[in-house]
């Protein structure tokens, strides 16, 4: 499966945005798909996951609250919607899809996901 990551952009604090992850090569609904986000001089972190059931993960506590996950069948495409964007929200953001031992799994381990994104960048600032 190969995946194009969309949406990022320059953001004020307090704003919004909706990164697009759209699929091709294979249905979205067969695998868990995560978004990462890596900052300038940190490691690349997960996000939220949604696995092959639909069900959803939240990894990053600071975004708790903020960030949701969704999949629309139709479109093959994952979406991250960020609310009330922060200056440490600024990252490059990146989605990864992986086939887990379980369909109501999720992961945050890089390892698991073999198809990635190049990426989409999110600068939250005034």
């Amino acid at each position: 499966v190969q995946v194009v990551e969309s949406g990022g952009g320059l953001v004020q604090p307090g704003g919004s945005l909706r990164l697009s992850c759209a699929a091709s090569g294979s249905n979205l609904d067969y695998y868990a798909t995560t978004w990462f986000r890596q900052a300038p001089g940190k490691e690349r972190e997960a996000v939220l996951c949604i696995a092959e059931h639909g069900g959803s993960h939240v990894y990053a506590d600071s975004v708790r609250g903020r960030f949701t996950i969704s999949r629309d069948k139709e479109k093959n495409t994952v979406y991250l919607q960020m609310n009330s964007l922060k200056p440490e929200d600024t990252a490059v953001y990146y989605c990864a899809v992986g086939k887990l031992r379980q369909p109501n799994y999720c992961s945050s381990a890089v390892r698991d996901f073999g198809s990635w994104g190049q990426g989409t960048q999110v600068t939250v600032s005034s």
